[in-house]
């Protein structure tokens, strides 16, 4: 789908229940293009995106940069193929590039740190494991990359008459990049904005500190920018950038409700308060694994966030890391 004359809209299905496909942009002039995020790898998704990319003139080995604002393998897990077939310039974020040995290349580090993780947050014992190796399906995802070039955010790109700001939005994922082109007024959002749904800010071993305070606080950061059109990752493209701010930002504020209203005065873990508390994709015990893991980080992200307005208490009790109302 062309956006406008130059910049143009893909879609690449992904075998994920909930998520069927994930929307590259190729942003073309000339001689020059740039493929931003490019799917997983599998091999329906690698035939749509070089399909697609044929189509518009750019076969996947005449690509000239390859821009990920993020290394989840939805974006990210085709990035290896792409650099192989084309030797592409590999653009991210500086915080992405310390994620890719740890996740995809040598994982047994991270797996006994998301084992202590998982029994600190109150998973229990029979079901730590499980949650634990949940992860490892997807690897077979990812063809990883090490990038070419890494940015901070503030940079530009420049493709013939077309420049995108690089603008760093942590949150989703500690180096997560949109980008802005401000003479059409497009901003690309990756996973940071998207039109129905929210993405999950969650605290694990990879993403630590206060997610959440980071991603409300990037939200703001774009409020303000001229935008006559928001191209996300999924769904479909937006045009009310500032309506959709305040729609996410009144789900957290709404969210977070929920979470401290979940803790109770003798202390609650944050496993025990995402089973309490409901979920738009239904009850927490009818998810797999790997939701449930995500489920839980999600809900730890709030917590923290809580803690750090003063409207919860931490403490640790017998191992586990609990959470109490003053």
């Amino acid at each position: 789908m062309r956006m406008i004359l130059g910049i143009h809209q893909l879609k690449v299905p992904l075998p994920m229940a909930g998520l069927p496909y994930v929307l590259p942009y190729l942003v073309q002039d000339g001689d020059e293009n740039l493929l931003i995020d490019c799917g997983w790898n599998d091999p329906e998704s690698y035939r749509a995106l070089s399909g697609q990319l044929e189509e518009l003139g750019t076969p996947i080995n005449e690509v000239r940069q390859l821009a990920l604002t993020h290394v989840h393998p939805d974006h990210y897990g085709l990035a290896g193929r792409v650099k192989q077939e084309s030797g592409a310039t590999v653009v991210m974020h500086e915080r992405e590039r310390t994620l890719i040995v740890s996740r995809y290349r040598d994982p047994l580090d991270l797996l006994q740190e998301m084992d202590g993780y998982l029994h600190k947050n109150g998973v229990p014992e029979d079901e730590v494991a499980a949650m634990r190796d949940s992860s490892l399906p997807f690897l077979r995802h990812v063809v990883a990359s090490e990038p070419d070039t890494t940015l901070q955010g503030g940079e530009h790109l420049q493709v013939g008459r077309f420049v995108l700001e690089a603008l760093w939005t942590p949150g989703h994922s500690p180096g997560h990049l949109c980008f802005y082109e401000p003479n059409h007024k497009l901003l690309l959002t990756g996973d940071h904005i998207l039109p129905t749904i929210t993405p999950n800010v969650s605290l694990h071993p990879q993403q630590t500190g206060n997610p959440l305070s980071d991603y409300l606080a990037s939200l703001k950061k774009l409020y303000d920018l001229p935008v006559d059109r928001v191209l996300p990752a999924h769904e479909f493209d937006v045009k009310h950038l500032r309506r959709r701010i305040d729609e996410i930002l009144h789900h957290h504020d709404e969210r977070l409700g929920e979470m401290e209203e979940a803790v109770g005065p003798d202390g609650t873990t944050a496993y025990q308060v995402a089973r309490t508390i409901r979920w738009a994709t239904g009850a927490f015990d009818s998810f797999n694994h790997w939701m449930q893991r995500a489920a839980l980080a999600e809900t730890l992200a709030h917590l923290v966030y809580l803690v750090s307005r003063d409207r919860l208490r931490e403490s640790e009790r017998d191992g586990r890391r609990v959470f109490w109302r003053p």
